[in-house]
Parts: structure tokens; sequence; C-alpha cells
């Protein structure tokens, strides 16, 4: 949906944000309804002519515009009422508008005519103009960030890893380079990690290599960003299979695959200058005659050998092999990873915020404060030596994981990570958490939140193409 800025609107029901210590329209039947100072406050007023909701907003414009959406209810036509505000206010109002609006309609056959879907939303602005250009501003991010929920939201079988390498070549009409690594070529290049947790899927593991030049003449020669994410499109948890209890969710596992296609479709749209390089492991941890075990020991991508402990913490093997291979084949400058990768870190950090784990203290920095300005909030965990005495192994160079229970299993787990990516400066997200929502609230829709593809292409704009 691509909101439409103009002076006047049909719609008969509108959201009027009001800055704190403004005064509301009707302001005696504000006041009876309850309006007061306090931020995100709401009250409906009716008018002969309207249906008003007033938002009282708070630092983040964009919470206002998806309340006005939340609470306006089941109509097809909204506007919100920006005339007192400026354009880069308004544009924000219609970016949280247009995300909270998103609903993934594929496979429903029938239509609710009590609920009709929201089609159309109106921000009335005193210059469209100025509001259309601030609205291109985020529009590319708006639009990774709706790709990715698109993504996310498949049923895994609906999304198997070859459907998920054939909807990636979509991208090259953005301009982004496409090129599928099959299971032949991973055996050649040495992923162990990668083919042993997709060996038992009907539907053979693969690399989706996406690459962004950078649009000006000669960016594409310098060294890339590389952006990697976990592409699990379903998981079992192989033989150490999960309880049955939400195991639906797990269709959800490519999220940070699916975060990184939709950073490089924003960086395309807004014409990124720096090159960017994404790699994007794509299995489905099933559970056959073909399933890696406990107890097997595999050899990555680098040579170094890992003994697995525990099948279903298959993520991190996906994402050393892949970290391995692209830092020796691509010299990148920075590597960020996104994945949903441990339950510890949602004991950590509950569904509020990412973990971070950094090599490097400046791009923890940058990634931080990019996260920050679109409202994706990352905090920093430890990334010490001492979550690596319980990977310690008798039989290979490493285990993947600890064996014990109640063990800080995000922190070893970035440990392991790291150990495939020395020497380059790099960031990892934990993104279990924050990649869905189970309900709808007034912030957020129901479903998946494409996080991490805004704080990506704001990391790029602001970390690198400044400098």
């Amino acid at each position: 949906m691509t909101p439409r800025f103009c002076r006047r609107s049909a719609a008969a029901v509108r959201a009027v944000p009001v800055a704190p210590g403004a005064v509301p329209p009707k302001p005696g039947k504000a006041a009876r309804a309850g309006f007061g100072e306090r931020a995100d406050q709401v009250a409906e007023v009716l008018t002969k002519a309207h249906r008003l909701v007033l938002i009282r907003t708070g630092e983040d414009l964009e919470a206002a515009g998806a309340m006005a959406v939340a609470r306006l209810g089941a109509v097809a036509h909204i506007a919100i009422d920006a005339r007192e505000w400026g354009a880069e206010e308004a544009a924000r109002f219609a970016a949280g508008a247009v995300l909270r609006a998103w609903r993934f309609r594929r496979f429903l056959t029938q239509a609710d005519p009590e609920r009709p879907i929201l089609e159309r939303v109106d921000v009335l602005v005193a210059s469209p103009k100025a509001a259309r250009a601030a609205w291109d501003r985020l529009a590319a991010g708006i639009e990774g960030a709706l790709h990715a929920r698109d993504l996310v939201v498949e049923p895994g079988n609906a999304l198997t890893p070859a459907v998920f390498a054939e909807k990636l070549l979509e991208l090259r009409a953005a301009g982004v380079g496409v090129e599928i690594l099959d299971a032949e070529r991973l055996a050649e290049e040495g992923f162990g990690g990668l083919l042993a947790v997709g060996r038992a899927s009907a539907s053979p593991p693969c690399l989706a290599v996406l690459r962004w030049p950078g649009a000006d003449t000669g960016a594409g020669t310098g060294a890339p960003v590389m952006l990697v994410g976990k592409g699990i499109t379903f998981d079992t948890g192989g033989i150490c299979i999960k309880p049955a209890h939400q195991l639906w969710l797990m269709k959800s596992d490519m999220a940070g695959a699916a975060a990184c296609a939709g950073a490089m479709l924003a960086l395309a749209r807004r014409g990124s200058a720096v090159p960017v390089v994404a790699l994007l492991p794509l299995a489905e941890n099933a559970i056959g005659a073909a399933s890696y075990r406990p107890g097997d020991v595999l050899t990555m991508a680098d040579g170094r050998t890992v003994e697995v402990v525990d099948t279903d913490a298959e993520g991190r093997l996906v994402l050393a092999d892949t970290l391995a291979w692209g830092v020796r084949r691509f010299g990148p400058r920075a590597v960020v990873d996104l994945a949903t990768l441990t339950g510890s870190i949602i004991v950590a950090l509950g569904h509020e915020m990412a973990g971070l784990f950094a090599s490097d203290d400046v791009l923890a920095v940058q990634v931080a404060a990019a996260g920050a300005a679109v409202g994706e909030m990352v905090w920093r965990m430890p990334l010490d030596a001492a979550y690596g005495v319980g990977l310690e192994s008798t039989v290979a160079d490493v285990r993947q994981c600890s064996e014990g229970q109640f063990e800080p299993d995000a922190c070893m787990a970035a440990h392991f990570l790291h150990g495939f990516v020395e020497g380059v400066p790099w960031v990892h997200l934990d993104i279990a958490g924050v990649e869905s929502h189970e309900e709808a609230d007034d912030r957020h829709a129901a479903g998946p939140s494409g996080w991490g593809v805004r704080l990506l292409d704001r990391l790029v704009r602001d970390g690198f193409e400044t400098v």
C-alpha cells in the first residue's frame, strides 16, 4: 500500500495526531472523552461529518500512524490529518500506518464482509509535494520490510529452500545480482555444516548469493559490506526433535535470511552507493534416514572440524559455514549476521530487543545507532573467551554447543560463530523474540515484523555511504 498525500479526503474516519501541549480539535468534546497530555493517549470524538480518533503523540511518530490504523477499526479507507505537522512528520505517520496495515492474504479464499480490508490511507498535509518527497526517503526501507514479512509468513510446505531460492531470483528486476549455489556446488566448496543440516529434506539445501554493486561509477570495486542471514525454512529440531508446543512457529526460522533479502531490495530501490553482498544459507532441518546425528563430526568450509551435540542447534552450523566461506570469498570490510538463533536470548531480553554480539566496538555502536533510528532496538551482550570453555571437544576442533543445561547458550553460540569470522569487524544479531508478534496491538500487526531490514539499510546509509 502506498499512502496518498493530499489536502482533502472523502474518508469518514480520521485520525488526528496531536503534539504534546497542543490543543486538540473539538477541545470540549476531547476533554469529556478523557483526552489528556499523556503520550499515546487515544480518545474518540464524533462530529457531524467525521469520526475522529485523537492520538497524543510521543517521541515515536510512527507509533501514532500505527495507532491510527489499529484504533479506526475495520474500514477500507482512512485519513490521517497531519495538516498541523511538517512533511517529515507526516511521512513518519504514513510509515507507521502502512506497516501496521500489512496483511498476508494469499491463502484466504473467502472475504469477511463484516471486516473490510484497509485499502487506502490518505494523509492530509499542507504540502503534498513536500510530504511525498519525505515519504520517498522512507519508502525503500518500508518496501523491504514488507517484502521480508511476506517471506517469513509463508508456511513451510510453500516456502521450501528451492522455492525460497526461486523467489530471490525476482530481486534481479531491482538490479540485485542473484546466484544460487546448489548442493553439488556446496559440496565442492566444503559446506559440511549446511549440507548436514539440510540433507534429510526432500528439498536440498542451497546458498543464495545476493550482490548489490553500488550505484556510483566504480563503487563496486571496493570491499563490500557482507550480510548473512539464517535461512532455515522449517526447523523440526532434527533427531533432537522439538516439542509439539508452538512447533508451527518454526516456519519463521528463516527470518534472518528474509531480513537480508529485504535489506538488499531496499538498498537497490534507493540506489545505495555502497557495494553489499548478502549470503543466505537455505535449508530445512528435517528428520529422515539421512539426518545428521548428535556425535557426528562435520568438516566446515574453512576446514575446521565440529562435533555435533544437538541437532536443534543447527543455525550456528549453517552460519559458520557461510561466514567462513564469505570472508574468504569476498574479503568484506564488515560483516553483520542475523539469525533466530537461540531461545536463550529471549530469556535474557524478552521480545523487546535483539541481542548484539560484536568483535568491533565501532561497528557495534553503528549497528545500535541504526537500530535506534528506526525503532529496532538492540542490547549488547558479552563476547568473552570464558564462553568458549564449554565448547571444547576431545574428538574435533570445537563443539557446536554445550551439553549442559541452563547454559548461556546465546553467548556460547556467538563465541562459536566468532571463531569463523576472526580478523574482520563483525556483529551477530540474535533476533529470536523480535522477528514476529504473536498478537496484534496498537503498534504492530500480528505475524512477522520484518525486523532488521530497516536497521541494515540505515546502517549502510549512515555507517558506510558517508565514509
